[in-house]
């Protein structure tokens, strides 16, 4: 027993920068609070002691502000940071290592009794606000962005944002893995961009990358051509210098002197 809470000390310090000794992570994570509740009362509602069950739940609940219903089911070294305003549902599953944020709802979509709540695979982050509806499928190193909507299955390693949730990643296409390599070229990184801007602006840059990767192929071609009849022209994209980029911007928007109060 105190070697799996020593593990699962660990996965938290691992997780979370700001934890800094044991004896903070037991006194003060109402994360770790809430999960050694149900713990206790998920092996009530296991004992058929249902309505004991829900009441040590409901305490924790009032305790941690996160409410995780006995019936859940919750794999090892889970890790609920903050925590206030989490909701986990009766049949909802999550594998091992997951961590959840704040305001994270496993929740269904049904009024039937049966599987009705989201189930998690391994090493899935859930971020802040997120919302998982539905008995679908979490892959496996999955990743939910803060406030998405998640209604439908996600893949393995796929990174889901928005209203309603898209997959934006793992990019393992052909064009992807083109626009990748074209923007490492020109000293952008495509991929990155994807979580940090907006979905019109996303999709804009990716075209542009589609195009300069045709245009380059194409002055590839000419080069060749040109070469065979003789003409020497070099026509290969060049290596972009960052510090002369740099340069060259300065040189152009020079920076402004801060103006002097007035005396």
């Amino acid at each position: 027993m105190f070697k799996n809470l020593r593990d699962y000390l660990n996965s938290i310090f691992q997780r979370d920068p700001a934890a800094r000794s044991t004896l903070e992570l037991l006194t003060a994570y109402p994360g770790i609070h809430a999960l050694a509740f149900h713990r206790i009362s998920h092996r009530l509602w296991g004992w058929r002691l249902r309505l004991l069950a829900r009441l040590l739940s409901q305490l924790a609940r009032w305790l941690t502000g996160i409410e995780i219903h006995p019936g859940a089911k919750i794999g090892r070294r889970f890790f609920i940071d903050h925590g206030m305003g989490v909701v986990i549902g009766e049949t909802a599953e999550i594998g091992d290592d997951c961590t959840l944020y704040h305001g994270v709802t496993l929740g269904g979509t049904t009024w039937n009794k049966q599987k009705r709540h989201p189930t998690l695979g391994n090493n899935v982050v859930v971020g802040a606000g997120a919302k998982i509806l539905g008995p679908l499928t979490i892959g496996n190193n999955a990743r939910i962005g803060s406030n998405s909507v998640v209604v439908k299955d996600v893949p393995e390693g796929a990174t889901v944002v928005g209203i309603p949730g898209r997959i934006i990643g793992p990019k393992t296409d052909p064009k992807s893995q083109l626009r990748e390599a074209m923007a490492k070229k020109i000293g952008f990184d495509a991929y990155g961009q994807s979580t940090q801007m907006p979905d019109p602006v996303a999709h804009a840059i990716d075209l542009i990358l589609d195009h300069l990767h045709v245009a380059d192929q194409k002055m590839k071609i000419l080069s060749l051509a040109l070469d065979k009849a003789g003409i020497k022209v070099n026509l290969d994209m060049p290596e972009l210098d960052m510090n002369k980029l740099e340069e060259t911007k300065n040189s152009i928007y020079p920076q402004r002197d801060s103006p002097k109060e007035n005396s």
